[in-house]
């Protein structure tokens, strides 16, 4: 891994990640408490970039430092999800940086309407991006057992 001095990483859109690269996003997934045990399989991870309209790494050294994607019908409306960070490399730019990437690639391809849910802890992060609040919308959501 390398160390915590500034780096300026290559930013990347997956589709085919290597298993290496596979391992590195699970690990980075599980940092951030969004994955789970019974979910520890490649093929999932694999499918998951796969089928992300746009799955942006940030690397350095064949290293994972940072990833976001898109979600999107492609035509009018995208959600951006799972943006993360190792955290030894927060606070450089590089989330900002697949943000904004994330949003200047949907808005090429004439999608107008990107949002985004930002957990509660991580919302002056997004503000200061330009994204906007909501007003009276709530997100909601159906967990499956």
């Amino acid at each position: 891994m390398p160390s915590r001095k500034k780096i300026i990483p290559a930013y990347s859109f997956l589709k085919s990640p290597t298993p290496q690269q596979i391992r590195q996003l699970i690990d980075l997934y599980r940092a951030n408490g969004w994955w789970w045990e019974n979910e520890d399989r490649e093929d999932v991870i694999a499918g998951i970039v796969a089928g992300s309209f746009f799955f942006l790494a940030a690397l350095h050294e064949d290293v994972i430092l940072g990833m976001g994607r898109a979600i999107s019908d492609g035509i009018s409306d995208a959600y951006i999800q799972d943006v993360a960070v190792v955290k030894s490399f927060e606070g450089q730019g590089i989330g900002s940086a697949i943000v904004k990437k994330l949003i200047e690639n949907l808005q090429k391809e004439k999608i107008s309407w990107i949002g985004l849910i930002a957990e509660r802890d991580s919302y002056g992060f997004y503000e200061r991006l330009g994204l906007k609040v909501m007003p009276d919308a709530r997100p909601m959501i159906v967990k499956s057992l």
